[in-house]
């Protein structure tokens, strides 16, 4: 698998998070616009079926005044081939 550096998160040098009871577990957030919230979830779930991914949380927001008012946030996780970790 070949990362895209642009999708890569720079950490300083020395960081140190092996600490297991308060290590970082970095996560990705993906946006889905919807004129309502079965459109937002539809989405979602189309984008998600394709992906390996696992889901870590999701949160709602409507915006007033926009024709996709409807704004679902998923947050994920990569799922890497055990191989490559």
């Amino acid at each position: 698998m070949v990362l895209d550096r642009n999708f890569c998160l720079d950490v300083p040098e020395g960081f140190d998070d092996s600490d297991a009871e308060t290590g970082v577990h970095p996560i990705a957030r993906k946006l889905f616009l919807g004129a309502t919230a079965a459109e937002a979830f539809g989405k979602a779930h189309e984008w998600l079926r394709e992906q390996s991914v696992c889901l870590v949380d999701v949160s709602w927001t409507v915006l007033d005044g926009e024709d996709e008012s409807c704004t679902l946030s998923i947050y994920f996780a990569f799922e890497l081939d055990p191989e490559d970790a």
